[in-house]
């Protein structure tokens, strides 16, 4: 009874499904947040009877054999990158991306990290931070006598003294962009690393070509639309119960052919 381990396989991924699913929902209001689709492909099929291979001596050709497959298995997981909606916060340091490109976040073992998520804001020595703390490359320090900050569409950073002097630039923001960013690795806290998939960050500036330009007191939010991931999950409850019921309608077979005198 192949259908037993195939409504099996079957449930095991409806159950990633849910699992994917679940954590776009929890991330609805994550700053940045990229949603995630689980991709499913067919296992391998047992050839009963091969097409294409020879059925008599007068050379007639099996025109569509028979296979049966036995399963389904996780192709991936993989992450829509398209642009979140832009939500006003008024707060000078949130910075948002409208269009391509990655803040560059220094991490204390040296290593670049890339993210989304403008909350940005200043620890003790006057460097612009991520929640986390981490500076924000390349290091802009916003002097302790600074009225204003200003951040342009460039990523500019400029500020105004107190004393009522003409502005200035402290430093301009990092981008990056990456070939396929959908294979950047995700390592929470809305910080993604390079890999080999991803390819190398090719570094700019906002409003250059190809990178996307920052709205200054504005957030990206999450692109997480809650009807079509509601609608997903129903629709993945259902496959999950009808392979449910394979495996109860198999089992019933099974009992009869056992049955049997």
């Amino acid at each position: 009874m192949r259908a037993l381990s195939t409504a099996a396989t079957g449930m095991q991924a409806q159950q990633l499904n849910v699992e994917v699913i679940a954590h776009n929902i929890a991330n609805m209001n994550t700053t940045g947040f990229k949603r995630q689709r689980a991709e499913f492909t067919d296992l391998l099929y047992q050839n009963v009877e091969r097409m294409g291979v020879t059925s008599s001596d007068a050379g007639t050709i099996v025109p569509q054999g028979v296979q049966v497959g036995v399963g389904v298995k996780a192709g991936t997981v993989a992450r829509i990158t398209e642009q979140g909606n832009m939500s006003q916060t008024g707060n000078r340091y949130d910075t948002a991306i409208q269009g391509d490109g990655y803040f560059v976040v220094q991490m204390p073992d040296g290593r670049d990290a890339y993210t989304r998520a403008g909350n940005f804001s200043i620890n003790g020595t006057g460097q612009i931070v991520t929640e986390d703390g981490y500076v924000v490359a390349p290091g802009i320090t916003v002097p302790p006598d600074a009225a204003d900050v200003n951040i342009n569409k460039q990523g500019v950073v400029s500020v105004i003294p107190a004393d009522g002097s003409a502005p200035q630039d402290v430093g301009t923001f990092d981008l990056a962009r990456f070939v396929n960013p959908a294979g950047l690795d995700a390592i929470g806290g809305n910080l993604f690393l390079e890999t080999a998939a991803s390819g190398a960050p090719n570094r700019g500036q906002a409003g250059s070509v190809g990178f996307g330009s920052l709205s200054q007191g504005f957030l990206e939010t999450s692109n997480v639309n809650a009807v079509t991931e509601i609608s997903s999950l129903i629709e993945a409850q259902r496959a999950y119960e009808m392979n449910s019921k394979v495996i109860t309608t198999t089992d019933e077979m099974l009992r009869t052919t056992s049955n049997l005198r």
